[in-house]
């Protein structure tokens, strides 16, 4: 019983990545749509989407890492 609630914890856990996912598609769509409109500016865009595509994937890594401690502990 114990390992199947550790496993259904861990995947409660992964829920996370869900809103991972979302959120780079919605940070590359603007990206690329900020770009389009205005070529011109892409040097500013471009470190305001490499950071919220760093801060994104964390959120990502934090729930991978938990699911494993979860799936690890005794």
């Amino acid at each position: 019983m114990e390992g199947s609630v550790k496993l259904l914890g861990a995947g409660i856990a992964m829920v996370g990545s869900l809103g991972a996912g979302i959120g780079l598609g919605l940070i590359f769509s603007a990206w690329i749509t900020a770009i389009a409109r205005n070529p011109s500016a892409e040097s500013k865009f471009s470190f305001i989407g490499y950071l919220g595509f760093a801060v994104t994937e964390l959120v990502l890594l934090m729930c991978f890492v938990i699911a494993i401690m979860l799936m690890k502990s005794s």
